[in-house]
């Protein structure tokens, strides 16, 4: 399949009647797979999406604008505001398919007016040359799902929101769940088993009697309500969730704002008041500390000079006493020794030489050991002593004060910056408004919060309750009523879903096993870190994916940056469009998101040339911008490229040849 041609006349913001060629050949031996569609974001780019599905499906689209709108009002929302009431709206979608081996074109017509004729369009289906018979546009819903199933659409129309939510979730989106079951056929198994209900209790019908039939008619239209009921509640819950989301954002701006402004500095401000009488405190301390040292012998330490000076004097001068108490000894002594020679009766010369000698010796040692200095000191060897007790003191106490000085000023330092917190803090009056807005943005959260879980419980009840129904449904019909002929169907059906059961079972494992393989390659082949993940495994019942590294460890989601993230979710869509087996067009709308510039360069390079024989990208100038579109188009892969201009004055947008560069 590939998509030829759009044509939109006064639709959305697309003014009168314009075309874009969506062919990728150029010529016949030359295709490039990129349709390149530039426009800035509100310029109508989604628009052209919501147009490709809404001509492929009608009402049953799955358009981006459309919310809860009746297709009524949607057709008359999306009719051009400035557009002539008499011309009506159009969109034609061209698109080839191969059938029996040829190539076939059809050109899908839709037309309407404001407010249109019984909520519907008008549709039209058109050839080359001539008019499809009308038959076949009574039963296109039919006919396209043999070809682009809605089902599974969305693997190949898809949006960077689809993109992102896929990537932060841990469980793939409801639209993603819908299109899996689609691929996988499991959706064709549970109709089957539905229908199959379906013809058992009519074939039991057909065998009740009058009080029977009442009694089933009556479960049954009890089974009908409660099903209704659960949709009504599945519908109030999306809403409730969705209103959630918003109150979660608006909570988030007011916390924010109530921080940055200063109302959680304001609700601290006793905190920090105490904290500075605290500091206060210790430094009144730090400074009575500092008086009692100068109060004793730190002031000394003002004449460092002059107690060294003493010091080295009284060393002087103990040192000069301590050799004249020698130089008395000594004397003594030699008198005795003298007096001892004598009395030995020596020569008297050498008497007189040995005590010449001990003359001369006694002199030697006091001129060599004599101080020249004077003594002004005259302190004795408990004052020296004393005196060096003081200096050691001094020491210590100078020491003592350095350290007293640097906690002052660490407590100094403190008051300082709780003064600056003090003053950022918001005025009384500002912090009770931010207070205000923010309990009040919390109290609403809260009470949607509550509102949702309340209504999850209601719900579980609900479905609790249906279940219950349809076990008092299964056990009617089983038990009271009387089977006859049809007794062998309704036991074959039985059977039958029984085996559906486990063949779905079955296919999903085979089909899972196919598609793991499929996203890890498409990952890998996106990815620069080829040994970040060695597998991937897909949940049967939720479809999550889990990664695995090469020891076969898990590799928590966390560990992947946004980019990463936002790889992996393409790759999830890439190979599940691989495993369909189908040949169809890929679109996607705001393509790169939050990627960096190496995974940005790895989407460029790898997927869009691959992704699809047809790829349609619709770009804002700083998604696909001049670096990327330059290595696209040496890479001769765009085939086309066009870019929508939006005057905003006239809230028109035209389309016209080339891209932003």
């Amino acid at each position: 399949m590939i998509f030829l041609e759009l044509v939109l006349q006064n639709f959305g913001p697309y003014a009168g009647r314009q075309i874009i060629n969506l062919d990728p050949r150029i010529d016949q031996e030359n295709i490039r797979p990129i349709i390149l569609l530039g426009g800035m974001n509100g310029g109508g780019k989604t628009t052209l999406m919501d147009a490709i599905r809404l001509a492929l499906y009608g009402s049953r689209a799955q358009c981006s604008t459309r919310g809860n709108l009746s297709y009524n009002d949607f057709l008359t929302q999306c009719v051009n505001s400035q557009a002539d009431p008499i011309n009506k709206t159009r969109i034609e979608l061209v698109f080839e398919h191969i059938e029996d081996d040829k190539p076939v074109k059809y050109r899908i017509v839709r037309t309407w007016e404001k407010n249109p004729k019984d909520g519907k369009d008008s549709l039209g289906i058109l050839g080359d040359d001539e008019t499809w018979p009308q038959s076949l546009a009574n039963i296109w819903d039919e006919y396209i799902e043999n070809i682009l199933p809605l089902g599974i659409s969305n693997l190949f129309l898809f949006d960077g929101e689809q993109v992102k939510e896929l990537a932060e979730q841990e469980t793939p989106p409801s639209v993603v769940v819908d299109a899996i079951n689609g691929l996988l056929g499991l959706e064709l198994a549970d109709k089957l088993a539905v229908d199959l209900e379906i013809l058992v209790n009519r074939k039991k019908k057909e065998t009740a009697d009058k009080q029977d039939l009442a009694k089933l008619e009556e479960l049954e239209n009890r089974l009908a309500e409660q099903l209704q009921k659960e949709n009504n509640k599945q519908k109030e819950l999306e809403n409730l969730e969705t209103e959630l989301k918003d109150l979660k954002i608006q909570y988030d701006e007011a916390l924010n704002k109530y921080i940055v402004e200063g109302g959680k500095l304001a609700a601290e401000r006793s905190q920090l008041d105490t904290q500075k009488e605290t500091q206060i405190k210790n430094t009144e301390n730090v400074r009575q500390e500092l008086c009692e040292l100068a109060a004793d012998v730190l002031p000394l330490a003002l004449i460092p000079n002059l107690l060294s000076q003493i010091q080295t004097q009284g060393e002087k001068e103990l040192k000069f006493q301590q050799m004249q108490l020698a130089k008395d000894v000594l004397i003594a002594r030699d008198q005795r020794l003298l007096n001892l020679l004598n009395q030995l009766n020596l020569e008297l010369e050498k008497i007189n030489s040995i005590q010449n000698f001990l003359v001369e010796d006694i002199d030697k040692l006091y001129a060599v050991n004599s101080s020249t200095e004077t003594t002004w000191l005259n302190a004795d060897e408990e004052s020296l002593t004393l005196l060096d007790n003081v200096v050691y003191r001094l020491q210590i106490a100078q020491n003592t004060a350095n350290a007293k000085i640097l906690e002052l000023q660490n407590y100094e330092e403190q008051i300082l910056t709780i003064d600056r917190q003090i003053q950022t803090a918001a005025a009384p009056e500002a912090y009770a408004e931010l207070q205000q807005a923010r309990e009040k943005a919390e109290t609403e959260w809260n009470k949607a919060n509550s509102n949702v879980e309340f209504l999850k419980r209601h719900l579980l009840e609900l479905q609790a309750t249906i279940e219950k129904t349809k076990k008092e449904l299964t056990n009617y019909t089983s038990d009271s009523l009387k089977y006859q002929s049809t007794e062998h169907l309704i036991n074959a059906a039985t059977k039958v879903q029984a085996t559906l059961k486990i063949f779905r079972e079955k296919l999903t494992l085979r089909k899972l096993n196919k598609l793991e393989e499929e996203v890890k390659n498409c990952f890998l082949y996106l990815l620069h870190k080829s040994d970040l993940v060695h597998r991937i495994a897909i949940d049967a019942q939720t479809f999550s994916i889990s990664l695995y590294d090469l020891k076969g460890k898990p590799v928590p989601k966390n560990r992947l940056s946004a980019g990463e993230k936002q790889l992996l979710a393409i790759a999830f869509l890439w190979g599940l469009a691989k495993v369909s087996g189908k040949r169809l067009p890929v679109a996607i709308d705001t393509p790169l998101g939050r990627l960096d510039s190496s995974h940005r360069n790895n989407l460029v390079e790898r997927y869009f040339p691959a992704a699809s024989h047809q790829v349609i990208l619709l770009s804002t100038d700083t998604e696909i911008a001049k670096k990327e579109v330059e290595l696209l188009r040496e890479n001769e892969a765009i085939a086309r490229e066009y870019l929508l201009q939006y005057n905003s004055g006239k809230r028109e947008t035209t389309i016209k040849d080339g891209y932003f560069w």
